[in-house]
């Protein structure tokens, strides 16, 4: 696997995301200043604004490009609007979900986990941080796993951080309940999907 060795805080500033969706620092509003994001926008072509925003998404969940073409193919192939589909089917990442329901304290740290094997769905252990979940599924810390002081740590770290409300956590047994996918309007960020679509679909 590629290493991207470039400060993390470096290309949130670059790419205009908060730390926080990644899961540094207090959650807060990615809401950035007009005079900023002018300046940000400024001389940069039609082509340099799909591609950066094809970065910030990759950035986020953490993908590579093969990976993330594959999920715009999937998502061309699925019914409704593509740009939606696929922001879906990134939500639906086994690592997402764990960092979702703060199980993690950060995305890096939660595929990090995930590859280690500390995470089970429907009681079946998976160590694959892409596998898809889907509605219903419950994700849950492995029973070996969950006296580990690591995670009493992360217990600690992500205190006072809150769920999607389609995720049910339940904090005692360290599980999460997918009750649905979320919807458009829900994520934490901002992102032009449609940018990426038209950039993929040139």
């Amino acid at each position: 696997m590629a290493i991207d060795r470039v400060p993390v805080a470096k290309r949130c500033k670059r790419l205009g995301v908060s730390p926080a969706v990644l899961g540094y620092g207090k959650s807060k509003s990615t809401s950035r200043g007009s005079k900023e994001k002018n300046q940000r926008n400024k001389k940069i072509s039609g082509y340099g604004l799909q591609l950066r925003e094809k970065q910030k998404l990759k950035f986020i969940y953490g993908v590579l490009e093969k990976q993330f073409f594959h999920y715009y193919e999937l998502a061309t192939k699925e019914q409704g609007v593509t740009g939606e589909n696929l922001i879906k089917l990134l939500e639906s990442r086994l690592d997402n979900i764990v960092f979702r329901a703060n199980f993690a304290g950060t995305r890096r740290e939660s595929r990090q986990l995930v590859g280690h094997g500390h995470f089970t769905v429907n009681g079946k252990r998976v160590d694959i941080p892409s596998y898809r979940v889907k509605a219903g599924d419950i994700v849950a810390v492995h029973a070996s796993s969950k006296k580990s002081p690591k995670f009493q740590q992360i217990a600690d770290a992500t205190h006072g951080r809150t769920s999607p409300v389609w995720l049910e956590v339940n904090k005692d047994a360290q599980s999460a309940t997918i009750t649905r996918l979320p919807e458009r309007n829900e994520l934490d960020f901002e992102i032009a999907e449609h940018l990426i679509i038209e950039l993929y679909s040139k």
